[in-house]
């Protein structure tokens, strides 16, 4: 066992043996050594002695600092010693240094609680403040009531009534010292405020030389009767019906006053045309009044009357809405309840007025005046009068729709032979309706109504067959031509003077003057030449489409007296064509009109009658020497146009 640990040892050390040759044989000195073929022993005698001379170096060196070195010791020892003390004060400090955290942490801890200390102090002290400055009450608590600083103290105390309230459903103890004060100043203060405000209402009775506005006195106090309203509703519910009572009777007596002088100014009527029968000779077409005295009509008094009602009442509910603080059917009612007499005063009058009056445009106009101030309070978004105005337009519509149908009906029922002597010049009752239908039809434009427009329809179609009667009514074609055209110029002259240019009546009346005008040319035209000339040419020009001219060749003597007897006698017929014209048109304009188309047809026939000579048939005739030059013609016509 022992020789084989010897084997397993030498065979340990002859491998460390091999391992140290072969790091040795890596070394570059060796291997430098072995290139250059040095005897290995011999290096290493050699290096052997270097490094015996250079430890006896280093002996030497170190013997010869020796003193040095003993002083660096010597230094080295009392550093030490320094230190050493050092460590010992430094751990003096570490211990001072954790006793004085410890002493700071404490004094953080007890900061923080005196800090929650003082906070919760300060809140309780707020809520506490706060409830000692409402539960206390002044002794000079309540002043007297004109003075401004009882609305402030009335503020304050309503404050403090509502605050104990607060604390009474808390069951807070405080409550109950100051609950008595504080009701014995509530009473005083509503005894105060009542018989302020009932002052202030019945101030409103005493007589005014000029309407004032008494509820601007009242809006000031608006508070207080919140206050009563809040702690005694028995005491202001008496003050506003002492209110309402008054109101309504200042307002009823007012506007009947205003009423019953607005009648000592309004026109005294004498119906110059009333609903009578036909056979005493009074037209009846439309209601119309001959004033007596230059007075107001009244449909000026009922705006006068209607808009002193709209700013009353305007400013009155809104004075309820807020002084009373109420709002929609609430707010309607106690309106209702001021203004209710007046209202039905007004409808009462308005009934008696409208049952006995023919005077269809100022009902008209007392309809749009009702419909403007409708769309006024509509704006204003104040509805207390809505209800008025409908019931006084249902009032007024049918009475104007009933004035209109007795004058469609008596227009129907007219008998022209029994309106006297029969004249070529517009008749009044077209001129009356022209008049009418014009101010119907501006008044209409702002609001239109069909309904108006229907009957204003059916009036002009009555109208229209009334002309045509009359018209009948001449012996002579021309007469009925110039009545027509006179009496749709003036009714279209009249019309367009007010309605709109593109209203139905207008564009109705301009198609028949119109067609009656273009036919009144050809009449004029026939009368200058007799007849014969324009029938010649009608004839003549048939039969040249057919190509049968030459039936007309032995017309020679026809011929012969038409070329001179118009050259013998048509400027003698122009100038009684101006002259008629002018006698029998009050309407210049129509008149030059007609001359103009009269003329012009003139022209267009002799130029027909000039073509038709021309022709292969007539050209032997040696009366076409005779023929006026066209151009001739032209310039002498142009001088007889008429410049009115």
């Amino acid at each position: 066992m022992d020789r084989q640990t010897d084997r397993y040892i030498d065979r340990q050390s002859d491998r460390q043996t091999v391992f140290h040759i072969q790091a040795n044989l890596e070394d570059e000195l060796v291997q430098e050594a072995l290139k250059t073929g040095v005897d290995l022993r011999q290096y290493s005698k050699q290096v052997e002695a270097e490094l015996q001379r250079i430890e006896q170096a280093s002996i030497k060196d170190y013997i010869k600092e020796s003193q040095n070195i003993a002083s660096l010791h010597n230094q080295i020892t009392a550093c030490d010693s320094i230190l050493e003390r050092m460590e010992e004060m430094l751990s003096g400090f570490q211990s001072d240094l954790s006793s004085i955290s410890s002493e700071i942490q404490t004094l953080q801890q007890q900061s923080v609680s005196m800090n929650i200390r003082l906070k919760n102090r300060q809140a309780v002290r707020s809520q506490l403040s706060q409830l000692v400055d409402e539960l206390v009450v002044p002794s000079t608590m309540i002043s007297p009531v004109t003075e401004q600083e009882f609305l402030e103290q009335l503020h304050e105390l309503n404050n403090k009534i509502n605050f104990a309230k607060e604390l009474s459903f808390r069951e807070t103890l405080a409550c109950s010292d100051i609950q008595d004060i504080v009701d014995r100043l509530k009473i005083k203060a509503v005894s105060k405020i009542r018989e302020f405000i009932l002052q202030k209402i019945y101030s409103f009775r005493k007589p005014m030389t000029n309407y004032q506005i008494p509820q601007n006195t009242l809006l000031k106090y608006r508070f207080f009767y919140q206050f009563l309203l809040a702690n005694e509703r028995t005491v202001a519910k008496e003050i506003r019906d002492e209110y309402v009572d008054t109101m309504s009777k200042i307002y009823f007596s007012y506007f009947k006053s205003y009423s019953s002088r607005l009648l000592k100014v309004q026109v005294r009527n004498v119906l110059g045309i009333i609903y009578l029968p036909i056979s005493e000779y009074i037209m009846t077409t439309l209601i119309s009044c001959v004033c007596v005295c230059v007075q107001f009509p009244y449909e000026t008094l009922f705006r006068s009357q209607h808009y002193a009602l709209l700013d009353n009442g305007c400013r009155e509910f809104l004075f309820l809405s807020d002084f009373f603080m109420v709002a929609g059917n609430s707010a309607l009612d106690l309106f209702n309840s001021v203004m209710g007499k007046t209202l039905s005063m007004f409808l009462k009058n308005m009934s008696a007025y409208v049952s006995d009056c023919y005077d269809s445009i100022a009902v008209f106009l007392c309809i749009h005046i009702i419909l403007r101030f409708k769309a006024i309070t509509a704006k204003r978004n104040i509805p207390a009068l809505d209800k008025y105005w409908e019931a006084v337009l249902e009032m007024l519509w049918p009475r104007f729709e009933l004035i209109l149908e007795m004058n469609i009906q008596s227009i129907r029922n007219t008998d022209p032979q029994k309106l006297g002597v029969l004249d070529t010049r517009p008749h009044y009752i077209t001129r009356r309706y022209a008049e009418f239908s014009s101010a119907i039809v501006s008044i209409n434009q702002t609001f239109p109504n069909e309904r108006t427009n229907a009957l204003l329809g059916q009036l002009q179609i009555e109208v229209e067959n009334f002309v045509l009667k009359m018209a009948a009514e001449f012996p002579s074609r021309k007469d009925q031509l110039i009545f027509l055209i006179n009496n749709y110029d003036m009714m279209l002259g009249v019309l367009m003077e007010r309605a709109a240019d593109d209203s139905k009546e207008v564009e109705g009346f301009q198609q028949l003057l119109l067609a009656r005008t273009q036919v009144n040319r050809t009449q004029e035209f026939w009368e200058i030449n007799h007849n014969r000339m324009i029938t010649f040419v009608k004839e003549s020009e048939a039969l040249m489409e057919k190509g049968q001219l030459d039936k007309l060749k032995n017309g020679e003597v026809r011929i012969t007296q038409l070329v001179r007897g118009f050259s013998s006698s048509w400027k003698q017929s122009v100038e009684a064509l101006s002259q008629d014209v002018m006698r029998s048109f009050t309407n210049f304009k129509n008149g030059t009109s007609i001359i103009q188309g009269a003329l012009t047809q003139l022209i267009q026939y002799y130029h027909g009658f000039h073509k038709i000579l021309s022709q292969p048939t007539f050209r032997s005739l040696a009366v076409r020497s005779e023929l006026i030059n066209l151009h001739h013609l032209m310039v002498e016509v142009k001088k007889h146009k008429p410049n009115f």
